[in-house]
């Protein structure tokens, strides 16, 4: 279990996929890089359901919030009920099952640095190695352009609004994680206390 969170998070938001056949033509599209940039920059706060597709097929879900920058939560649902945390530079995995502190991992070693940077810029010179369109998203998939090694994210985007939907994380073995989110709520405040430690966080309220 512990393997899967690391799998989403260390390489690592937006409807299911069964809500792409229902995109309006005007939708259909690809989305340039700049246009992509300027979205995920103004996407400040926000917050969705998840349903998350590990290398091996097992499937987690849960809940997650995003404070940009440099900041993402992860509640697992039952049973596997972990809690994945980014802050302060930092991925930190609470596994309830373990009585040992959390594991924690260097957020900038991870391709969801890229996602949560105080500056997204995929025109930046070899941070984005693929662009295209899948027929119903625009798919970019960037690494950090220092270290190629960490891995790579491919986002999915629908367009008509700008809507970041889906990724993919692929690690530095090949292995891949999809992240599918449910229907985002953005620009609203995020209490502060979703960011501390989970034993000293009160549950979600949705």
């Amino acid at each position: 279990m512990i393997r899967t969170i690391r799998t989403a998070l260390a390489a690592a938001v937006v409807t299911a996929a069964t809500a792409f056949s229902a995109l309006p033509l005007a939708a259909a599209e690809k989305l340039d890089l700049g246009t992509l940039s300027s979205y995920l920059n103004q996407l400040k706060t926000a917050e969705a359901s998840f349903t998350q597709i590990s290398n091996d097929g097992t499937l987690d879900t849960g809940h997650l919030w995003i404070s940009r920058p440099g900041k993402m939560r992860f509640e697992y649902d039952p049973p596997n009920g972990a809690t994945v945390m980014a802050r302060n530079g930092a991925v930190e995995i609470y596994d309830p099952k373990s009585n040992v502190g959390p594991e924690t991992y260097a957020l900038n070693r991870t391709p969801l640095s890229i996602v949560l940077a105080p500056n997204v810029d995929l025109g930046r010179a070899n941070m984005v190695v693929g662009h295209g369109f899948d027929g119903t998203s625009t798919v970019v998939s960037a690494q950090d352009p220092e270290h190629p090694d960490y891995g790579r994210i491919d986002l999915f985007f629908t367009g008509n609004p700008v809507e970041l939907r889906k990724w993919v994380v692929v690690d530095g073995a090949g292995a891949k994680t999809t992240v599918i989110l449910g229907e985002m709520e953005t620009g609203h405040d995020l209490p502060s206390r979703l960011f501390l430690l989970p034993d000293k966080s009160p549950s979600r309220n949705r």
